[in-house]
């Protein structure tokens, strides 16, 4: 979540992005390094460097594009969007989570009956 690409071109040489986002926990940080890593690997693309700052920052080298994955309570701590001022950011929706495939069941919803009309003659 909160996914940002952050424009390094010329203001250094180490790297041209930075791409910074932040995972809900510690094992969710682990979780998004791991799949990105996987990922890129299916692309054959494998990473240059992996570095985990702490349990809950981990950072993936893959030479032109460096990407953070920070804790969302350690990422103001480090606060590289500040840090790198000068760099034009983009800043990436949120997608909402898909259920993927999963279908809740269908219950059936209950039958009303119908009250029968009252029909009652009065007596005179």
């Amino acid at each position: 979540m909160d996914v940002v690409i952050m424009d390094l071109r010329g203001l250094t040489a180490m790297t041209d992005y930075f791409v910074v986002c932040s995972g809900e926990s510690d094992t969710q940080v682990k979780a998004i390094a791991n799949a990105v890593e996987d990922g890129l690997e299916k692309m054959g693309s494998p990473l240059w460097h992996r570095e985990r700052g702490s349990v809950n920052w981990i950072l993936l080298d893959s030479v032109d594009v460096v990407l953070h994955v920070f804790h969302k309570n350690t990422r103001s701590f480090y606060n590289l969007e500040k840090l790198w001022g000068d760099a034009v950011l983009q800043r990436v929706e949120d997608k909402p989570r898909k259920t993927a495939g999963i279908r809740r069941p269908s219950v059936p919803r209950p039958v009303r009956k119908k009250r029968p009309s009252s029909s009652r003659k009065l007596a005179s």
